[in-house]
């Protein structure tokens, strides 16, 4: 099976210069690609003089998350892609038991490390934790994360279990499946575009897994910060996009109540004075608006829907039934 480890830069050199040496030690079984989104510092020069042996794939725009990988990968020849961020250390052996997975079950098409904090290595990490899944509403958690309550790894979550979504933090998928979705969705730019894909995969019944044998370091927020409020934009945004492209069900039903969610998502930022991520969200409803007719079509040619929530309200759980782990 040919791997392909492809990490997106922009403007990343001290990234790369802190994350590339292991990423080179502990992943001969693959080949490792940069594909860098128009980086105006000297990210490429700097490869291409202490890391030789990394292939670099320059886009012309920097697209974001979605389009820079959908122009990259169009360039790589490879059975898996893996899709690594920037900010992840990786440890030995990480790949071994992602190929084993990947030969042993022809069905299973994207798969996801255990996520831990690079900054808290005895606990997950936001961005993925022990895997993914969503709510009726598209609030997404994670075994190991629900909302802002991260569990500690204690080992409970070393198995393989089929899950929802996986983490574009590190996500591995087969090149022919990521090309019979025809990849992301490009008008996500970032953040909650492995969700949506991962959502086309399983209404066209792909599998997608966790394997917990396998083991990263997530710094997380390296490039837009947890706290930024163009973040808080994109996922309110984007998890509409989603939601309107991908669910079953009564649609406006759904969507209806998420915006009512959304204003007491609101709410909560007021009382914290967090004055532009009220914006934010008021931006992000106003272009969800605006690219409703574009959706419904969308909707309309992605193939049928299926039961996708594993609860039908993780904040009615969180916030109401204190259930704060997975």
């Amino acid at each position: 099976m040919k791997l392909a480890v492809v990490i997106l830069n922009w403007n990343g050199k001290q990234l790369l210069e802190q994350f590339v040496p292991t990423v080179i030690i502990h992943s001969q079984e693959a080949d490792i690609y940069v594909a860098d989104n128009a980086s105006t510092d000297d990210s490429i020069a700097f490869l291409k003089q202490q890391f030789p042996q990394v292939r670099i794939i320059q886009n012309r725009t920097n697209g974001g998350y979605a389009k820079g990988y959908n122009d990259a990968l169009k360039h790589i020849e490879a059975d898996v892609f893996c899709l690594l961020n920037s900010d992840i250390e990786v440890t030995k052996n990480w790949l071994s038991p992602i190929i084993e997975e990947f030969q042993s079950h022809s069905k299973t098409a994207i798969i996801q490390p255990k996520i831990l904090d690079f900054k808290k290595t005895s606990h997950f990490e936001y961005a993925g934790a022990a895997g993914g899944f969503i709510d009726k509403y598209a609030y997404p958690f994670c075994r190991g994360r629900i909302f802002d309550t991260i569990e500690e790894d204690k080992g409970q979550y070393d198995d393989i279990k089929t899950i929802f979504w996986a983490s574009g933090a590190c996500l591995f998928i087969r090149k022919s499946t990521f090309e019979s979705l025809n990849g992301f969705d490009e008008s996500y730019f970032a953040h909650f575009e492995e969700i949506d894909l991962c959502w086309r995969a399983f209404n066209t019944g792909h599998i997608t897994k966790y394997v917990g044998a396998s083991t990263v370091y997530h710094v997380g927020g390296a490039t837009l910060n947890a706290l930024h409020p163009k973040k808080t934009y994109l996922n309110f945004r984007n998890s509409l996009f989603t939601i309107t492209k991908n669910a079953d069900g009564f649609l406006f039903g759904i969507i209806f109540i998420r915006l009512v969610l959304d204003g007491i998502a609101s709410l909560k930022f007021l009382f914290g004075l967090k004055f532009g991520h009220i914006l934010a969200i008021i931006k992000a409803h106003f272009n969800f608006y605006a690219n409703l007719s574009r959706l419904l079509k969308q909707r309309k040619q992605l193939p049928k829907k299926k039961h996708y929530y594993a609860t039908k309200s993780i904040v009615w759980s969180y916030f109401i039934r204190k259930r704060h782990t997975y």
